[in-house]
């Protein structure tokens, strides 16, 4: 097992790692919106979505691998009613075939969020 880190997403704000790489699979953790140079989130849901599948694929790019490569996804939004705004800009993100995807509402994100997003990847 190996750990992947980078600078281009945020730094863990606790005990755990940006992802583990397994050889294979790689579990990236939830990434909250925040932008790693500055340290600051957007305020729309959308530019918010953005960021975090931003932050998951320089994640991903660490690891060696793109989102194509990913085969599962987990959404958590502190609102439901915002799904179809992060919906839209999700598909920005991925092409066919799209992973499996989880999309829930949670009652808090970390510092306040409005989304973050969770994955895992497969190494072909």
């Amino acid at each position: 097992m190996k750990q992947i880190s980078t600078d281009k997403a945020p730094a863990a704000i606790g005990p755990y790692s940006q992802a583990l790489d397994l050889g294979n699979l790689v579990f990236a953790s939830g990434q909250i919106p925040v932008d790693p140079a500055t340290g600051l989130m957007a305020d729309t849901v959308e530019e918010q979505a953005r960021q975090s599948l931003t932050n998951v694929k320089n994640i991903l790019a660490a690891a060696g691998l793109g989102m194509e490569h990913v085969v599962k996804t987990t959404v958590f939004l502190s609102d439901l009613a915002d799904f179809a705004a992060v919906n839209a800009v999700y598909e920005s993100f991925f092409t066919q075939p799209f992973p499996a995807r989880s999309g829930v509402q949670v009652a808090a994100i970390p510092k306040g969020a409005k989304v973050e997003i969770e994955c895992i990847a497969v190494r072909p």
